[in-house]
């Protein structure tokens, strides 16, 4: 077993290793300077959207524009924006995060592509429902033939989008934070209560689909993040002094590399700097992974473009906005450099140093409704995918094992399981970027076609 664990964690680092990173951020970048930057052109345009000023009842489709980023929002917002901060900032130090930035502001124009091609060429599933996702424009915009790409897609879709490191990331924070320091025993019954709680919030709202998920999506994501920007202001307020100091540093330290503590890559600090920042932004913003065109693509819009443009804030508000506000609090409060904690202990740390008392609790609260809420979104994504492979009627049976596999990550350590998870949900970008950059051509099409017409 040893050896099998040792093989899996090969294989999840091996995936999301330079191959990937090029696909994602070479193809992003790709994508931004063969669009001539023209999605951030219409930033204005895309809020317009989002606000509901060109929704139509008529049109094709079972949610809105609003719903649909808030769903995909809800899956993306999670640990990666506080545990996966704190690592970036513990191993290559302020630096890190104008790299995360870099990789925020690809992942935009990566999500205006792919979110785009998820409406544009959209399929029907085995029950003649319009469905959207990089399976469906893989067959529909590529051919048939290109169905085994579809296929490989769809497989790595159903372990990636299990909840098993969320929840085990979720556990893990509540033992620390809320349990240990005020004397609970913790061990095999209280995970197993934690994971059935879970597993009921997550049935509740799973069993109802998608109109139900992206219902309670709409309320919860702009509540956890204006919690989350209110907790880190306190922050930022009693450390006013400090932010132009570090906001400096981030800029700086870029190119430097004086506080990296990594790997070396391109036979350099810098280099390895540049990976880890793109690293973590990618894992945090998933532009390119394939989950937010699943959700973008049951938006009720005839247009394309339009919900390209809507998606392409999932990033800015995903890496620019929050991981940015994790970032600060984790700098101005000085625990990056004054503890050896790492991961979410970390940025409890900064909040718990700040705002003794509460403080620890607030981001408790905080990583508690981002994890909860991702769960309602990959459980929608597992059962697309399952659908595509066995038929609309038994994607049901995926919410079983889903539900099965949330107590499964609270009750267990699993560190094969979660690199079995993380190296799936890594593979599904491969079919999804190699679809987005040949169909780059019919995107580009409608775009004119569509701001013509404005």
């Amino acid at each position: 077993m040893e050896t099998l664990s040792n093989l899996i964690a090969q294989f999840a680092s091996l995936v999301w290793g330079l191959p990937l990173l090029m696909l994602l951020v070479g193809g992003g970048f790709f994508l931004m300077i063969y669009a001539r930057f023209l999605p951030f052109r219409y930033i204005p345009h895309a809020i317009q959207v989002l606000r509901g000023k060109f929704d139509d009842k008529n049109d094709p489709g079972e949610i809105t524009h609003f719903q649909a980023l808030t769903t995909a929002l809800s899956a993306t917002i999670g640990m990666g924006n506080i545990a996966g901060v704190a690592v970036a900032i513990s191993i290559g130090g302020p630096g890190a995060i104008f790299w995360l930035w870099i990789s925020g502001i690809i992942g935009m124009c990566t999500k205006f592509f792919t979110c785009s091609l998820a409406i544009l060429y959209r399929g029907k599933d085995s029950a003649g429902e319009i469905q959207g996702g990089p399976m469906y424009f893989i067959m529909e915009g590529l051919g048939k033939r290109w169905k085994p790409l579809a296929i490989f897609f769809s497989l790595a879709g159903l372990v990636g989008a299990l909840p098993i490191f969320n929840v085990n990331q979720l556990t893990q924070a509540i033992r620390d934070i809320l349990l240990i320091p005020n004397g609970i025993e913790v061990g095999f019954m209280t995970n197993l209560i934690t994971g059935i709680f879970l597993a009921s919030i997550s049935a509740i709202v799973i069993f109802g689909g998608l109109k139900r998920i992206s219902k309670t999506a709409e309320k919860l994501v702009p509540a956890m993040v204006v919690l989350y920007f209110v907790g880190v202001l306190g922050i930022l307020i009693l450390h006013a002094d400090q932010v132009p100091h570090y906001l400096g540093m981030i800029f700086t330290e870029a190119f430097t590399a004086t506080r990296y503590g990594g790997d070396p890559f391109l036979g350099g600090a810098v280099g390895g700097l540049i990976l880890l920042g793109i690293r973590r932004g990618a894992f945090s913003n998933e532009a390119g992974i394939g989950t937010a065109p699943l959700a973008h693509g049951a938006a009720q819009t005839k247009e394309p473009i339009r919900e390209g443009l809507v998606a392409m804030l999932g990033p800015a508000i995903d890496t620019l906005v929050v991981c940015t506000l994790t970032a600060l609090a984790i700098l101005v409060t000085g625990v990056w450099e004054s503890t050896d904690a790492n991961g979410v202990s970390l940025t409890a740390a900064a909040f718990g140093n700040t705002m003794p008392g509460f403080g620890k609790y607030l981001l408790l609260l905080c990583i508690a409704v981002f994890s909860i809420s991702s769960l309602f979104s990959y459980a929608y994504y597992g059962g697309k995918c399952m659908s595509f492979l066995i038929g609309a009627d038994k994607k049901h049976y995926y919410n079983y094992l889903y539900i099965a596999s949330i107590i499964m990550g609270a009750t267990t350590t699993l560190s094969m399981m979660i690199n079995l998870i993380d190296g799936f949900f890594a593979l599904m970008a491969f079919p999804t970027m190699i679809a987005t950059l040949l169909l780059a051509p019919k995107v580009m099409e409608e775009a004119k076609a569509y701001f013509n017409k404005l």
